[in-house]
């Protein structure tokens, strides 16, 4: 599939602005992002004017958009990173594409420059196969296939829910292993794509990512904040806390999670041993995440992506509520953001 083969009528793409001048960004991003069209959420933390460039397709949303929508006091769940996720809620379009604004297209070992949005698409569009490994990665890839030995019962495999793509140069690291390898980047291209085994969890980053809205658009819920979260990747963890939900509500109702291909090119930003001073709670909570989801089963009367995130929301607040705070405010934010998510998609 080329970029011309696209309906780009069913693709938005979701920019979350951080910084006020975008010209670098979309300018690198043109020939991709061209034909789209874009929804820039900014950061209502933000004060400085957006500078967007001419010539592209955009709705800009501002936090006075925002508290239009959902009202002042749910406004405050769209700040940082997670102003996305308001792109996501306004939506109308089946495929969500969402990429930071501090980064740029990559390029492949043969020197050209990596068409993100298309290959995001090419992934969501083609089945996941969760069920069964194949040890030749996606085998619906050009040039690939099954394996010798995979059953053919499972070869039609199931909808694509998410596709999950790398980065190249500043890795998406947390600030310890950052901080301790302060000049490590990453270097290896591996073109590859591969369906994360059912029931496996990973920890999906929001930089640069895909989603089928009507799939599981629900599921991509903005909850779990950190105390000292801050403006750069390692000092957040609500994309990590969303991925897993994602992964586990995907499980649940039969669907698959991709990563791998396409690659961007993330630029430095940020200092992870500044970083370190903070007060950085995110390891602690993931440790407490990983048995809770582990052992997590939801109820299989969770039918709908919205009782699912209802359901987990509730496991969260009886079993980790005790534990920390932020599970118990990320458990009601999981249950405003289905309502929000009804209210406006009900209206519109």
């Amino acid at each position: 599939m080329s970029s011309a083969e696209i309906n780009k009528n069913e693709v938005d793409i979701v920019i979350g602005a951080l910084n006020a001048d975008l010209t670098q960004f979309l300018t690198s991003w043109r020939p991709f992002f061209s034909g789209f069209h874009l929804i820039v959420v900014k950061d209502p933390e933000l004060k400085e004017e957006l500078n967007i460039p001419e010539g592209f397709d955009v709705d800009v949303y501002s936090k006075t958009d925002m508290e239009k929508v959902v009202g002042a006091s749910n406004a405050t769940m769209f700040s940082g990173y997670s102003c996305r996720y308001f792109g996501y809620l306004i939506s109308k379009k089946k495929y969500i594409v969402s990429i930071d604004d501090d980064c740029v297209p990559a390029k492949d070992p043969k020197g050209f420059l990596v068409d993100a949005v298309t290959q995001h698409v090419i992934n969501l569009e083609n089945p996941a196969t969760p069920l069964f490994f194949n040890t030749l990665y996606d085998p619906y890839c050009e040039g690939a296939d099954f394996v010798r030995g995979y059953p053919f019962s499972l070869r039609s495999g199931v909808p694509c829910a998410a596709s999950c793509g790398l980065w190249l140069n500043l890795a998406d690291l947390d600030a310890p292993t950052q901080a301790l390898k302060t000049e490590q980047r990453n270097t290896s291209y591996v073109d590859a794509v591969m369906t994360v085994p059912a029931k496996a969890m990973l920890p999906i980053s929001g930089i640069n990512i895909a989603f089928n809205r009507e799939l599981v658009g629900p599921a991509l819920v903005p909850a779990l904040r950190l105390a000292g979260e801050g403006k750069v990747r390692w000092e957040t963890l609500e994309d990590v806390w969303c991925g897993m939900c994602l992964k586990h509500i995907s499980d649940h109702l039969g669907y698959g999670v991709k990563t791998g291909l396409p690659y961007v090119w993330r630029n430095e930003r940020g200092d992870a041993v500044e970083s370190l001073r903070k007060k950085w709670e995110g390891m602690k909570l993931m440790e407490k995440s990983v048995p809770f989801f582990e052992s997590l089963k939801l109820p299989e009367t969770a039918l709908k992506v919205e009782d699912c995130v209802i359901e987990l929301a509730k496991a969260v607040k009886e079993q980790l509520g005790s534990d920390d705070p932020a599970f118990t405010q990320a458990a009601d934010a999981m249950v405003k953001w289905i309502q929000l998510w009804n209210s406006v998609n009900s209206s519109a």
